[in-house]
């Protein structure tokens, strides 16, 4: 299947649109023992949590906004391990369980800015771009077409490239691509892409306008 692709837009980004909504904030000052069910707007609640996140010790602080937010998939043990560990590394970008990486990020930078920069800074990379199928190409565009693609048009160090060529190559399935791609957003013929810098960079993008033709894996 083959796709041409024009890239309107890349932005680098140390934080994501609507990551938290003034009900996490509630929940999460009340967490740490500083609830004031009196205000209602986003910004003053966003202040005050950072007082309270920045009054506890760091990885203390990282332990209960990890709980908040990913008490789901990580059990307790590990949530006191990744408490200490996104101190020093960039666990956003490291953590084996790709599909954990989007929130992660949201809770690395909320520790970020509200320790003024006691945690490692992350990126996400936002892309605004036109696809258009060509020939007999799959018009509804997934996360996997949409990485397939714009893998074709990253630099040889990129490390998509250099992990998945397999998957790229339709030699085995691309799971992995819906948790690479955090989102992909459509309006009219333009699409938005969210994913972290770490697997493409602004710096990695060769043309602004390309075709890409891409396989997918089939099982015999």
């Amino acid at each position: 299947m083959k796709y041409a692709i024009k890239i309107h837009k890349i932005s680098t980004v140390d934080e994501l649109e609507n990551a938290w909504n003034i009900e996490d904030f509630k929940e999460l000052l009340r967490r740490f023992d500083f609830a004031n069910d009196n205000i209602n707007d986003y910004k003053e609640l966003k202040e005050l949590l950072f007082m309270a996140i920045s009054d506890q010790d760091p990885s203390e602080a990282a332990r209960i906004v990890l709980d908040y937010k990913l008490s789901e998939h990580l059990n307790e043990h590990q949530i006191d391990s990744v408490s200490y560990e996104m101190l020093v590394d960039k666990i956003s970008e490291e953590y084996p369980k790709i599909g954990l990486h989007k929130d992660l990020f949201c809770v690395n930078q909320l520790l970020y800015k509200a320790f003024n920069g006691k945690f490692p800074n992350t990126k996400a990379t936002i892309i605004d771009f036109e696809i258009t199928p060509l020939g007999k190409a799959e018009t509804t565009i997934t996360k996997e077409i949409a990485l397939k693609c714009f893998a074709q048009n990253l630099d040889s160090h990129n490390v998509i490239k250099r992990l998945f060529s397999d998957q790229l190559n339709a030699e085995e399935k691309f799971v992995e691509a819906n948790d690479i791609i955090w989102e992909i957003q459509k309006k009219e013929t333009n699409y938005r892409l969210i994913t972290s810098d770490y697997f493409m960079s602004r710096e990695e993008f060769i043309n602004e306008e390309f075709e890409a033709e891409i396989e997918f894996f089939e099982e015999d």
